[in-house]
């Protein structure tokens, strides 16, 4: 309607008619002025009723002709209508129908403040009714669904939009309708109505009637992916602290990386470290021009890439490429793939450019991987424009806080590869190199080292030969592990050596090798580290075998007794009084001695291999014993097959394995008179060998055996007591052995040119190549070793 009414033309009318309706309608005439009004009429619009006549019906309505216009300009919530009275060209008047009560009403225009609050409101609304049927929807649902109103009225919302997700929605519309419980669901969907995915929290409640019945749905849907993307980086960060870092292997803790990373941040990611890292060195300074650097892990969302970049690989990044750029610069970069800088790069590395072609990568971040002031390597992330949104500024805060968290991981794992390389060098420089060739046994070792995490131990073995062709086995087991684990074994092993020189018997040499510990504790400093030093509460087994007499002596400090399989194949654990660990002293140890037939096998090992796989040691030596019994053509190869057999898998421990099958040596290796205390047996004794010498040809060697033989049973009738014994054994070195009752034990000097005597064992030791004494509980033996056939 139009305020350019012609109120002239307008007839007066009375001012007493009045029309009653339960609306207010005012008529007007031809030219637009009112000439009756119902009884609510002139209340309606603050009029007197006597005011009103006359008034045209443009001050009665809003410019727009859509609303009241109150008398002091207000414009009121209530809908008007314009009805023209005869026909639209030539109207002979108009009525003027509010339709709502008074303004001054409490009720008046709520209900089109309930329709705007319901239309208007940001939060996405629905209603369904008992048939779980779309009724009415605000403008907001409207724009992410992508239909309108009319649209979706009458039609249930998995028919409209199928998938997986909004069957799930209307299952649970469908339960509270049944249940009248409400409930809560947080789906990540794409809308028809949006572009990429989003995060809604959305609240389904029941609408009930005053009875208490329910009689339809609402549901209620916000858009949280801000919170929901703040909660995710949240999460991530601390699986990431949970989950990286958790072994110390450099290719391992770079995949763990990219399990957490990869699908729900990036697409792909690509950790390069340099080749130093790997080795556990110290990372170098990164050259300017272009950088080598080796694949410790890749990862993709998509399974038909998961061989394309493979671990291990070498690859060559220009300097244009964000890798070196972030590497040299030690600054994180984040690029779209159409940034000019990464056209340059694609342009120098057709390698890499069509990886990320074929791959759809549309965004990329690199950050160079640095830990302690060293670059040790840069991570490279990938999204593509299928899944996730380009990386914003606010993903290179995470990423940067991920690789340093990997940074500090990677570069103890480094450390730890280092120092466990150190102390597998020094295990393995102190330990006997190859199988060791002796006639009194045949020997195998095996030294493994502990896998994983673990560094090398303080196992160790030896096979130390003694005079009168006998030989010492000994096996040892070390508190502890790495650099000071296998320094302890090599001070240990390098005692005992030196020990077994003085041909001690099994029971002395671990009394002084404890002493040895013990003293070392009372010299090292403890307080500084809080820590037990090695070698206390080493173990050790040391034997000794003679294949002339065919007897072993054992003891053992601590350690797990000998395992002893006869050529019969009958086995057995070695009866061995235990000893207190080295360096815990004050109780003695004792020797077992029992004579082994030729072929025996006997087997010294550390706990490591017995209790290997969560075993409990007495299932562990009942494996050996089987294991021990399989056929094999020779010792090494039975000494792989026990390792096979028990340890097959990763080991926490390490063990140490030593076999030695036993030998016996016959008359034509040994023999042997006895001698009475009378002067004149020397000449005897000497023919003697000289006959025994020409059986075995061995005339060359019979001026100097003449002579040893004379000086060593002449000093033996002179200096000590019966019974006296010559022996002659002949091995790789020809033996000459006197044994007597005696303790006392002769000296080499230099004789002076007055003296009588004294030349004889200064003669002795100039002719052999060594001579020595060795102590037994009925007395001692002087022996001496020269060599056979001009050796």
């Amino acid at each position: 309607m139009k305020r350019n009414m012609r109120p002239s033309r307008l007839a007066p009318a009375s001012a007493d008619v009045h029309c009653d309706a339960p609306e207010a309608i005012v008529v007007a005439d031809s030219t637009g002025r009112v000439t009756h009004c119902s009884t609510g009429a002139p209340a309606l619009w603050g009029y007197a009723p006597e005011d009103a006549i006359g008034i045209p019906l443009a001050d009665l309505v809003t410019a727009d002709a859509t609303a009241v216009r109150h008398r002091d300009g207000r414009a009121l919530d209530t809908r008007v209508r314009l009805f023209p009275l005869g026909s639209v060209e030539q109207p002979a008047g108009f009525v003027l129908v509010a339709g709502g009560a008074p303004e001054s009403g409490e009720e008046a225009g709520n209900g089109a403040l309930v329709k705007w609050a319901f239309d208007q409101h940001p939060t996405a609304f629905v209603l369904y009714d008992h048939e779980a049927r779309i009724q009415r929807l605000n403008t907001a649902m409207s724009r992410i669904m992508g239909y309108g109103e009319d649209e979706m009225r009458g039609r249930f919302l998995a028919e409209i939009v199928p998938g997986s997700v909004y069957e799930e929605i209307e299952r649970r519309i469908r339960r509270v309708l049944r249940t009248g419980r409400a409930e809560y669901t947080e789906p990540f969907v794409r809308t028809p109505g949006e572009p990429k995915a989003h995060a809604w929290f959305m609240d389904i409640f029941p609408l009930k009637n005053a009875a208490g019945r329910v009689r339809g749905v609402a549901v209620s849907a916000s858009d949280f992916s801000q919170q929901y993307d703040f909660r995710e980086r949240l999460a991530l960060l601390s699986e990431a602290r949970t989950r990286i870092g958790s072994s110390l292997d450099v290719e391992g803790i770079a995949q763990e990386l990219a399990e957490v990373v990869v699908p729900r941040f990036a697409d792909v990611v690509s950790v390069d470290l340099l080749e130093s890292v790997f080795q556990g060195g110290a990372p170098g300074p990164v050259p300017s021009g272009p950088v080598l650097l080796r694949r410790a892990a890749h990862r993709t969302a998509f399974a038909r890439d998961a061989q394309v970049q493979g671990p291990d690989a070498l690859h060559r990044y220009p300097r244009s490429s964000p890798v070196a750029q972030c590497l040299v610069d030690g600054r994180s970069v984040q690029h779209a793939v159409t940034d000019q800088e990464i056209v340059r790069w694609l342009a120098d590395d057709p390698v890499h450019a069509e990886q990320i072609r074929a791959g759809g990568v549309h965004s990329l971040i690199a950050v160079p991987v640095r830990a302690h002031g060293a670059t040790l390597g840069a991570v490279v992330f990938g999204r593509r424009a299928t899944s996730l949104e380009p990386f914003g500024p606010e993903c290179l805060a995470i990423t940067e806080d991920l690789v340093g968290r990997v940074a500090i991981c990677l570069d103890n794992a480094r450390q730890f590869t280092r120092d466990r390389g150190i102390a597998l060098t020094l295990q393995r420089s102190l330990l006997p190199r190859g199988p060791t060739v002796h006639p009194a046994a045949e020997t195998a070792a095996r030294y493994l080292p502990a896998g994983g995490e673990v560094q090398a131990g303080g196992d160790w073995y030896d096979v130390i030969p003694l005079p009168g062709a006998r030989v010492g086995l000994v096996i040892g087991d070390v508190v502890g592990h790495g650099v000071h684990a296998s320094a302890t074994m090599g001070r240990l092993r390098t005692a005992v050596r030196t020990l077994a020189d003085l041909d001690l018997p099994p029971d002395e040499l671990l009394t002084h090798l404890d002493d040895i510990v013990t003293h070392a504790e009372g010299e090292q400093d403890t307080d500084a580290l809080g820590e037990i030093p090695g070698d206390i509460g080493a173990t050790c087994v040391y034997a000794v075998y003679d294949p002339v007499s065919g007897t072993c002596s054992l003891a053992r400090a601590g350690h797990p007794a000998p395992l002893l399989v006869r050529p019969d194949d009958s086995g057995e654990v070695v009866d061995v009084s235990v000893g207190p660990p080295l360096g815990l002293g004050s109780l003695p140890f004792e020797a077992t001695e029992l004579t082994l037939p030729a072929g025996s096998l006997l087997a010294l090992f550390t706990d490591g291999l017995v209790t290997a796989g969560g075993r409990d040691i007495d299932d562990g030596v009942a494996a050996l014993r089987g294991a021990l019994s399989q056929p094999a053509s020779s010792l090494e190869e039975l000494a792989d097959t026990v390792l096979d057999t028990l340890c097959p898998g990763p080991r926490d421990d390490d063990i140490a394995l030593l076999l030695a099958r036993t030998r016996v040596l016959d008359r034509d290796h040994v023999a042997g008179w006895d001698l009475t205390g009378d002067p004149s047996v020397v000449a005897e004794a000497r023919k003697r060998v000289c006959d025994q010498l020409g059986a075995w040809g061995l005339e060359e060697e019979a001026f100097v055996t003449e002579l040893v033989v004379s000086e060593l049973v002449t000093n033996a009738i002179r200096y000590a007591t019966g019974p006296i014994r010559l022996q002659l054994i002949k091995e790789s070195a020809l033996i000459c052995e006197v044994s007597d009752g005696s303790s006392i034990a002769p000296h080499l000097r230099r004789a002076r040119p007055s003296d009588e005597g004294g030349r004889g064992l200064f003669l002795v030791a100039q002719l052999t190549r060594r001579w020595g004494t060795r102590y037994t509980r009925a007395g001692k033996t002087i022996w001496a070793e020269q060599p056979i056939g001009g050796a």
